[in-house]
């Protein structure tokens, strides 16, 4: 008899995951459209590669293959599930501690048969933890409930700190942080983490590496060094305002064809992408960002339960930040960092991972109230 009932309802788990679910088109479609820009400015930027247009798409593949599972899960799957999925990713930053390469850092783990960042996992596992933490508690939360929320923040940052990716590791804070402000954190106590972050940023500074430190010093002064330390900043401001109102056209554009511009492809691609489409063709890629954080707020408001607001509400506001900090960093209104355009620039773990979150996202909107 338990047998039965356990067959029972492995059976009706499996036909909730794969019967016809309401999908969220308009949000699919914009997804879609962002996806093909990508396809068509990566193989621009690339100087016309079919191999890196091919594995671009052979992504993208896979990050909708992930989309379309995970929408047809429930949010109370997920929620069960976050504790051990967070607990992967943290795994997996101990792993990159011991066995990651990268450019100058330890920041992605070669498995042989894949290669990816765990930190961009983490920035889904540590909103969905902080949701999971928050769910049945009651808010605005206590002040225990906002130290241990700070704890489960610090122990990623630190880890991805170290590699070191100062960047990714702030950015994935923020992520984090945008859940217990959703949670209703109260303004006193916000106003008391912006005082400690400024009263520490001596300290930070004090411990940033060398090539951290010049960043910071190429933002405020670029061109004290056109040649070499500024020099991407100084290119990239070039192919973002050569560009006009109508840009240059597909794959016309100077300092990307010319190689002028470095890193085209991934961190810099909307450098790329503004020169050759022009004022016109930036202002239609941001509008369809909105439209993506748009809506999805607007499925977090909708939610049926906490868990599904914060998740998704953290999740828009996490994409509009990457959006924001690359946008900045392009227009040298920031230091540049690795951070790339969501969606847009070349790389295969961003891309899935920030897929696979919208899949989440459409599972808690087919379960909305």
């Amino acid at each position: 008899m338990k047998l039965e009932v356990r067959l029972s309802r492995l059976g009706s788990t499996l036909w909730r995951m794969l019967a016809p679910t309401r999908v969220d088109v308009p949000l699919l479609l914009a997804l879609g459209l962002l996806a093909a820009l990508s396809l068509a400015v990566v193989w621009s930027a690339s100087g016309q590669d079919t191999d890196m247009l091919m594995r671009q798409a052979m992504r993208f593949g896979l990050g909708f293959t992930l989309l379309a599972i995970a929408m047809r899960i429930p949010p109370g799957a997920w929620r069960r599930w976050t504790p051990w999925f967070y607990s992967a990713c943290m795994l997996l930053l101990v792993a990159v501690a011991a066995l990651g390469e990268g450019k100058g850092a330890q920041r992605w783990l070669d498995l042989g048969f894949v290669r990816f960042q765990p930190s961009e996992l983490m920035k889904l596992g540590l909103p969905m933890m902080l949701a999971w933490h928050f769910h049945d508690r009651v808010l605005p939360p206590s002040l225990p409930a906002f130290l241990v929320a700070l704890a489960w923040i610090a122990a990623p940052a630190a880890l991805i700190a170290i590699q070191p990716d100062l960047g990714t590791s702030i950015l994935v804070s923020a992520s984090g942080l945008f859940v217990v402000f959703l949670a209703g954190l109260r303004w006193s106590w916000i106003v008391a983490l912006g005082v400690t972050g400024l009263a520490s940023s001596p300290l930070v500074w004090h411990f940033m590496h060398d090539y951290q430190k010049q960043r910071v010093l190429n933002f405020l002064d670029p061109e004290a060094d056109p040649l070499k330390s500024g020099w991407q900043t100084i290119q990239s401001k070039i192919a973002v305002g050569s560009g006009g109102l109508e840009g240059k056209g597909w794959s016309q554009g100077t300092q990307s064809q010319l190689e002028f511009l470095p890193e085209r492809h991934t961190d810099f691609v909307l450098a790329v992408y503004s020169e050759e489409f022009g004022w016109i063709g930036v202002a239609v890629l941001m509008l369809l960002y909105a439209f993506v954080v748009g809506r999805t707020l607007w499925i977090a408001a909708n939610a049926r339960d906490t868990f599904g607001r914060l998740v998704a509400g953290s999740f828009a506001l996490t994409f509009f930040i990457y959006v924001l900090v690359n946008s900045a960093m392009v227009t040298g209104m920031m230091p540049v960092k690795g951070v790339p355009l969501p969606l847009i620039s070349y790389g295969g773990t961003s891309a899935v991972s920030l897929l696979l979150a919208f899949g989440i996202v459409m599972a808690i909107h087919a379960h909305r109230r």
